[in-house]
Formats: C-alpha cells, structure tokens, sequence
C-alpha cells in the first residue's frame, strides 16, 4: 500500500472513539525495508553532529553562531537542491507548510538547548541523556491517547534513574544544568517526532524537511541577531566544522522524516539508539572521552527503558491536532 496521498487535512477526523495504534504508515515490504533504510542513516548522521559541535568550539566558535549558521547553510542546501530537482515538494496548503513550520520552529528551540549543553558536557554524555527522547516519544503519544500504561511509567522511572546516574557517575563534578538543557532538547525532538507523522500523512517527507527546517533557521537566527558576532573572527576550521555540521544536519533531517513517513515515529525513534553508539565511538577515537562504570550502567537501564517499548501496547499512533488548530477557520465548503 502506498503512503497516504496529499489532501486537505479539514477532512481528517478522529471520529473513532479508539486511538490508533503505532504501526508502519507503510504496510509494503519494500517501502518499510526501504524506510528502514532512511532510520538507520539518520541516527548515523545525528551521531556525527556533537563531535562537528565539539570540534567548531575548539575552533573558537561560540554556540549562538555555530547553531545559527549550521541551520542556515542547511536550508540553503534544502532550498537549493528543490529548486533544482524537485520543484513540486515545495508547493503544499497553507495548514501543511504552517504545521511543518510549527514543528520545526519546536526543534529549533530545542537545538539552541542542545549545542549549549555540549559546551558545559562531553558529546558522549550529552548523546546519552538526548536519546530520551526515545521514551518521551511512547508518553507524549499515550497523553494524546488519554491513557498512561504501567509500563510507560516504569520505563519512564527508569529513564530518569538512568539519566542521574549518567550525571553523578562522572569523573568531574555534575553538571546538572548541561544535563537539563539537554533534557529539554530531546523533550522538543520527541514532540516533533510525534507532530511529524501526523503532518506527513497530507504531505511528502521532503516537503515537510524543508519547512522544518525553514523554522529552525528563522527561530536560531533570531536568537544569534540578539547576540551577533563578529563573523570575520570565525577561523576556517570553524567554517568547516558548521558547513558539515549543516550537510549531515540537512541529510540527517531528511532521512529522519522520510523513515518517519514509513516505518511510524515509535519504530523510527528506537533505531535513535545507533546514535549513541557512533557518538560514543568517535568521541572515544578523537576526543578521547570516557565513560565512568556508574554511566556504563546508566546507560544500560536507559537502553533497556528504551527496548521495552517493543511491550507497549494500546499505544496512539498521533493526535489529530490539525483537526483542532484548522478545521475551524476553514470555509464551510472544505469540510
């Protein structure tokens, strides 16, 4: 079966009194192998993003400016690449491209809280705590489904033991605000997670790639406008550092919703885990970053809170808050 075709989100109901469950958007085989594809590139990709981070701070660049430009070049690459290949993902209603934005504009507050975090903390540490968002994705979707199963408590009890550990368990002193910012980063990622698939359900991946991150660019360069830099101090290397961070953060997004737009946001989330491993992998190679035993455990009650997700059931696919933000101002005509 095909993905949904675009159409005009008035004429989505919840009228069913049962939430629907997480389960592929695609129930092809090819396309969800093919889905499964684009969710084992994006954790490759996000991975790779705090080492680029650690390595423009080195350089000199502070957070507003690396976290600015490395969403601007992004959009660009986007904005590029559509207008010269794929014209017709740029066009889509007016609820679509505002709802991609409303989602993206979340993320881009959140990834503000991200790069300051990884300033305060290692990328490795910093990898452990965002991959959170693996729970808050299952809790946010039963909050929309009105109903909180034991085990979404436990593995949520769980993940907050895991996430004290990991910062008490350290060689230094806890840095509980790093850690916190970056709580709130993977809070803002799991609600466009859980947004995301809801959207894509009316409109292409790309599409909703592009606005997102459209938003990201617009909400982070407001945020650096009220603390400008001086860009002619910004050394090559860090130059070079935010044009990759803006390559993999470009293809990173992409592959995300395209695995989104297949596979669902729940099953696309757990292979979020593979980001901590090449996190963990490169911070360990180049920037000689080390985990402590405490975080070793930690890390392992996070991962199990994380796979437990595999028993959850009853758990909703969206909420229909299209529904709630559009239907009303639409013309009568529409419905």
């Amino acid at each position: 079966m095909a993905t949904p075709s675009t159409k005009n989100p008035a004429a989505v109901t919840t009228s069913s009194p049962e939430p629907q469950q997480e389960t592929a958007v695609s129930t092809n085989p090819q396309q969800w192998r093919l889905g499964l594809l684009w969710g084992l590139l994006s954790p490759v990709f996000l991975g790779i993003v705090p080492i680029l981070a650690k390595v423009a701070y080195a350089a000199g660049v502070n957070v507003l400016t690396v976290v600015a430009f490395r969403t601007i070049i992004a959009a660009l690459f986007l904005w590029g690449g559509m207008l010269l290949f794929k014209r017709e993902f740029i066009r889509s209603s007016t609820p679509a491209i505002i709802s991609s934005m409303i989602a993206g504009a979340i993320n881009g507050l959140g990834s503000i809280f991200f790069y300051a975090s990884l300033t305060r903390i290692d990328a490795s540490l910093g990898q452990l705590v965002n991959i959170s968002y693996l729970v808050f994705v299952t809790l946010f979707l039963r909050l929309a489904g009105h109903t909180i199963s034991l085990l979404t408590i436990g593995r949520t009890l769980l993940t907050i033991g895991a996430i004290y550990l990991l910062t008490r368990g350290g060689a230094g002193p806890a840095d509980w605000l790093g850690v916190g910012m970056m709580l709130f980063a993977a809070i803002t990622y799991a609600i466009q997670l859980v947004l995301s698939q809801r959207i894509m359900m009316d409109i292409p991946a790309p599409t909703m790639t592009l606005y997102a991150i459209t938003a990201m660019a617009t909400v982070v360069t407001v945020a650096w406008l009220f603390a400008p830099t001086d860009l002619s101090l910004v050394s090559n290397d860090g130059w070079q550092a935010i044009g990759l961070m803006a390559l993999v953060t470009a293809l990173s997004r992409l592959t995300l919703f395209l695995g989104v737009k297949a596979m669902g946001s729940i099953q696309t989330a757990l292979l979020g885990v593979f980001e901590v491993v090449v996190t963990i992998a490169i911070a360990a190679v180049f920037l000689g970053e080390r985990l402590t035993w405490l975080q070793w455990l930690g890390a392992i009650i996070l991962l199990i809170s994380i796979f437990l997700v595999r028993f959850e059931r009853g758990v909703p696919r969206f909420v229909d808050w299209w529904q709630f933000l559009w239907r009303r101002f639409l013309p009568k005509n529409q419905e």
